[in-house]
């Protein structure tokens, strides 16, 4: 979990924070959203008139704005929309927000072999949790993680860690290799 006595001044730390708030805000049930970390600095080079919208997370040094990707192409997958993604230069990260459902690893065993039923009875399981992941990482190498089940959606607790979806992070990092 984030520890309220220690400020985040990460800047992508920062943005990933200030990501999930902002999809957070618009509730649960959401689609996948694709976002671009461009260097806050460039941004208002390109849009001054941004400026008056500044946060102070925005002005930490190497700040980084996230910029949603709207009207995202049809993929059956996480990894095929992925492995559609190309971002240019002035793109110096990218991060990813997806609802899923987490549940005991026993809960697994028996299910059926229908997809769809499988999903069914994962859904209906009584010890399933709802959660909201963010992956972020950047050209640089650097990544982080957050986690909030829908259960702490009030308390506004959220975990966090670089090592949370390793296998996102690494999708994540394709999109950037160019």
């Amino acid at each position: 979990m984030t520890d309220a006595s220690q400020p985040v001044t990460d800047p992508l730390s920062l943005a990933a924070l200030d990501t999930e708030r902002h999809v957070a805000s618009a509730g649960w049930d959401q689609p996948p959203r694709l976002f671009a970390l461009v260097p806050t600095a460039d941004l208002l080079r390109r849009e001054p008139q941004l400026a008056a919208g500044l946060t102070v997370s925005d002005q930490v040094s190497g700040a980084l704005t996230a910029v949603e990707q709207e009207d995202l192409p049809e993929a059956d997958s996480i990894e095929t929309l992925l492995g559609r993604i190309a971002w240019p230069d002035t793109v110096e990260g990218c991060a990813i927000v997806l609802e899923r459902l987490v549940v005991p690893p026993d809960a697994e065993r028996g299910l059926p072999k229908d997809r769809d039923k499988a999903l069914e009875a994962l859904a209906s399981h009584p010890e399933r949790r709802d959660v909201r992941l963010l992956a972020a990482a950047t050209r640089d190498g650097r990544s982080i993680c957050l986690l909030r089940q829908r259960d702490h959606d009030r308390d506004d607790r959220v975990a966090t860690g670089s090592d949370i979806a390793p296998g996102l992070v690494a999708a994540l990092r394709a999109t950037l290799a160019g």
